[in-house]
């Protein structure tokens, strides 16, 4: 499994450098300009949909409504759909009432509630396509209730859509505005940037294919309903629209130069529930579509492989089930069984590559490499069991939480910072699972400085001290209700 994911990575790799050294990356081929001044000389605009999905968003909201109604765009050719699935009434008519401030400035905004969550996210998307003045629309953009994009989002990402038809969906990249929040952040960022610097900007150059972000991206309406609309299956209706829509032959282009603001989870609890979430759906997925990939007609045996090996089976649930078994259940194991000896090639120098091809991507954060890998191993915990989870079709399979936004800009920061709340008593902020693991691996530290002959010991204190530090609740920010 380490060979198959090194691989994989190596392959990422050599075609990112090929791309950026030879400047092939795929949306630089579209003459965006060109199009614009001909859209503006003829009045062709297209009319096109925002909807912003929302759920208690208490903090964020004011942004996300204000950055959207702020695109430079025809106002009488733009829809702005606020889909509010709040469950506490004094926030539903804040969301309202922002609403009626932007109409009266002018703009075309629909503010849509339903009595029910069915379907959750996918649902209120799915309803919100319903409605008969959307019927002239021809592309969606979608921004989860924390995205901000700037004014000229539209006219960096519809012209790829006007201009090639086969072209069912246009996504931006992510920039987060509270990385430096704490160091969880950090690292987060470090994860997130080589998905969008190398796995999603490979899938686009290589016209294979990579995935929607469920945010900041355009969409076809005709590629949303030809793949069949939103479905509520799984926990990544996002993932699961791209999929369908691969397999009816629509392409997809990343612009990696597009970046959308948006905010990191800063709580542990809140980032646990969404790597659950990220993690236990791409696996449920792949239970649910293998037989449809591999039966579909119009695309080719290649790109049928790449997703069902590549994309579903290294990146969603290898990744994890390596993280985890080898560096916090084999090596240690190895430290109890002298007769068991790893390689150096598979022990050491494989899982380095590894790290060092994930984490180059942010280089202000390379210094932190030693703290990411611990906290990406104590990670791997939940996300191998959610992943497992979605294999098994489990409980908790389709278990939705909505991550915690908490309106991470400076001055909202230095206001949590300055009023914050002391932290709660240890014994409220317990992980039980990290604190089990954290005392095998302290187990097994000891037995190897006592009994053993390699030096793996240094590592497995490192290692079950992150698992403590995160057991004990002392990982990502306390701020105030």
């Amino acid at each position: 499994m380490s060979l198959m994911l090194f691989l994989e990575r190596v392959y990422m790799a050599i075609v990112i450098v090929f791309v950026k050294l030879l400047r092939r990356k795929r949306y630089t081929k579209y003459k965006l300009d060109n199009i614009k001044e001909e859209v503006e000389l003829h009045n062709s605009h297209p009319s096109i949909l925002v909807q912003i999905p929302m759920f208690n968003e208490k903090e964020v909201y004011r942004l996300s409504i204000g950055a959207a109604c702020s695109m430079d765009w025809p106002l009488d050719k733009l829809i702005v759909q606020v889909l509010d699935d709040s469950t506490k009434s004094t926030i539903r008519d804040l969301v309202e009432l922002e609403c009626q401030r932007w109409k009266i400035k002018g703009l075309n905004i629909k503010y849509e509630t339903r009595n029910n969550r069915n379907g959750y996210k996918a649902g209120a998307l799915r309803d919100g396509l319903t409605k008969q003045y959307v019927k002239d629309c021809e592309y969606v953009v979608i921004f989860d209730a924390d995205f901000q994009p700037e004014k000229d989002f539209l006219w960096r990402t519809v012209p790829f859509l006007i201009s090639n038809p086969e072209l069912g969906l246009v996504q931006a990249r992510w920039k987060f505005v509270n990385a430096d929040e704490c160091m969880m952040t950090r690292l987060q960022e470090m994860s997130l940037d080589y998905h969008f610097s190398v796995e999603q900007e490979v899938g686009s150059s290589t016209y294979s294919f990579f995935g929607f972000n469920g945010t900041a991206g355009v969409w076809r309406i005709k590629a949303l309903h030809d793949a069949g609309g939103w479905k509520d299956r799984t926990t990544v209706e996002d993932m699961d629209l791209a999929v369908r829509a691969s397999l009816k032959g629509w392409k997809f282009v990343f612009v990696g130069d597009l970046a959308v603001k948006n905010e990191l989870p800063s709580t542990f609890k809140a980032y646990r529930y969404q790597q659950h979430r990220w993690s236990c759906g791409p696996a449920n997925l792949l239970r649910k579509m293998t037989k449809e990939i591999l039966c579909c007609e119009k695309v080719s045996l290649w790109k049928k492989l790449h997703v069902l090996y590549a994309f579903f089976f290294v990146r969603k649930i290898i990744a994890h089930w390596v993280t985890f078994f080898f560096y916090c259940v084999i090596i240690p194991i190895t430290c109890l069984v002298p007769d068991i000896h790893l390689p150096k090639l598979i022990a050491i120098y494989v899982p380095s590559a590894i790290t060092i091809l994930n984490a180059i991507c942010t280089p202000r954060s390379f210094h932190l490499l030693i703290f990411w890998i611990l906290f990406e191993n104590v990670m791997s915990l939940h996300r191998t069991k959610a992943a497992i989870i979605g294999l098994l079709e489990a409980d908790r399979v389709n278990e939705w939480v909505v991550t915690e936004k908490l309106g991470n800009t400076l001055k909202t920061r230095m206001f949590a910072r300055s009023h914050r709340k002391p932290r709660p008593k240890i014994i409220e902020s317990v992980n039980v699972l990290e604190v089990l693991v954290g005392l095998f691996l302290l187990y097994c530290a000891f037995y190897n400085l006592m009994f053993g002959t390699n030096h793996l010991f240094i590592y497995l204190f490192f290692q079950s001290g992150a698992f403590f530090v995160t057991g004990f609740g002392y990982m990502g920010t306390v701020v105030p209700p």
